[in-house]
């Protein structure tokens, strides 16, 4: 086989890249962990020795964690003054807990996928599943810090009014279970939104629900609680809007999950179903947005999926066209796009 010498550098100036970015996610983490963005963000420019001492770390190792971000161009360097920086964007991403675009929770999933790697190749020879409660503990932690921050700013001001009806609901008081709750970032957000309701957090892992619990306290969120159920168990109590926030794909029987819902809700009742974002094709999905999404897809979504009855393995890139399927097959008579963000599809389902 004959290579052409003029692509074959070109891809592999590729993986070089690639190579960088997977070994700097774990420094990301450190960084976030140990408030080194933060503090750069706040204080820069820095040397290394201030920003150790600032952050009670030791230098050497700041030195070399700083220019290793240098060279990401995830900070900046003056090599004038020998000091480090970040522009109000790269704060935005990496040093600001409060930014609509903070990125640093996808990294600590990222962990998870590689401390998980034997599990799924498991999967892959044998065609089992692996249950969202077996995965490595930085998964739940890093999916509840990605998702934090597009929940924070588009939920309450932007998803919620695109339902037909609902923010009125909720202003005067309805009755809400957010299934599949994880951490409970969700159900917190709309609780604080709207006091005169009541929300109920449902979720198969226990441990996810005591986070989610003691979250809530120390928020003194009182119009909220949190129970273990699945999605098709939960109690059906006549609820004015039912919820599923990044999961419905990551579960075995979606349809069955659509239909219990169907009786769960009152007469004039509406699920909210946020997914990732996908077109209908594999052709339309080969882009950055894409690639991220497979990627957690086979290492996270899919086997969750396989793990569990019936296992249809949607998978995160479903697409609107198979949701609007799953979701009309479980029973639901309506069902459209409310609105949409770069990351996430907002589905409305009626009975």
């Amino acid at each position: 086989m004959e290579l052409n010498e003029e692509k074959l550098n070109e891809f592999l100036g590729k993986m070089v890249t690639e190579m960088g970015a997977a070994a700097n996610g774990a420094l990301i983490i450190m960084g976030d962990k140990l408030g080194l963005y933060k503090a750069l963000a706040a204080n820069g420019p820095m040397t290394s020795e201030q920003l150790a001492e600032k952050t009670a770390t030791t230098e050497r190792y700041v030195r070399e964690w700083l220019s290793a971000q240098a060279a990401s161009e995830y900070i900046d360097y003056n090599a004038d003054s020998e000091k480090f920086s970040m522009t109000p964007e790269q704060t935005a991403v990496f040093g600001d807990e409060e930014s609509p675009v903070l990125m640093t929770g996808a990294f600590y999933a990222v962990s998870s996928m590689y401390q998980d790697e034997l599990k799924i190749e498991h999967a892959f020879r044998s065609g089992e599943g692996v249950s969202w409660r077996d995965h490595d503990g930085c998964l739940f932690c890093g999916t509840e810090k990605f998702f934090r921050p597009s929940y924070k700013a588009n939920l309450v001001s932007a998803w919620i009014p695109a339902l037909d009806g609902v923010e009125e609901k909720l202003q005067k008081g309805a009755h809400v279970a957010d299934v599949g709750c994880g951490h409970g970032v969700s159900t917190v957000v709309m609780a604080q939104a709207f006091p005169n309701s009541e929300f109920i957090g449902y979720d198969f892992h226990e441990e996810s629900l005591e986070h989610a619990s003691a979250q809530a306290e120390a928020e003194g969120v009182n119009n909220i609680s949190f129970k273990m159920a699945s999605a098709k168990t939960f109690p059906a109590n006549g609820y004015d809007l039912v919820t599923f926030f990044d999961c419905l794909h990551d579960m075995g029987d979606p349809v069955g999950a659509c239909a219990h819902v169907v009786k769960a809700l009152k007469p004039d009742g509406t699920c909210m179903i946020v997914e990732p974002f996908a077109n209908d094709t594999l052709q339309e999905n080969l882009n950055p947005v894409g690639r991220a999404y497979y990627a957690f897809s086979t290492m996270i979504c899919t086997p969750s999926s396989i793990s569990q009855e019936v296992g249809l393995g949607l998978g995160a890139q479903a697409g609107e066209k198979r949701l609007r399927d799953v979701v009309t097959s479980g029973g639901f008579s309506r069902f459209r796009r409310a609105t949409d963000t770069p990351f996430n599809l907002i589905l409305e389902a009626r009975p």
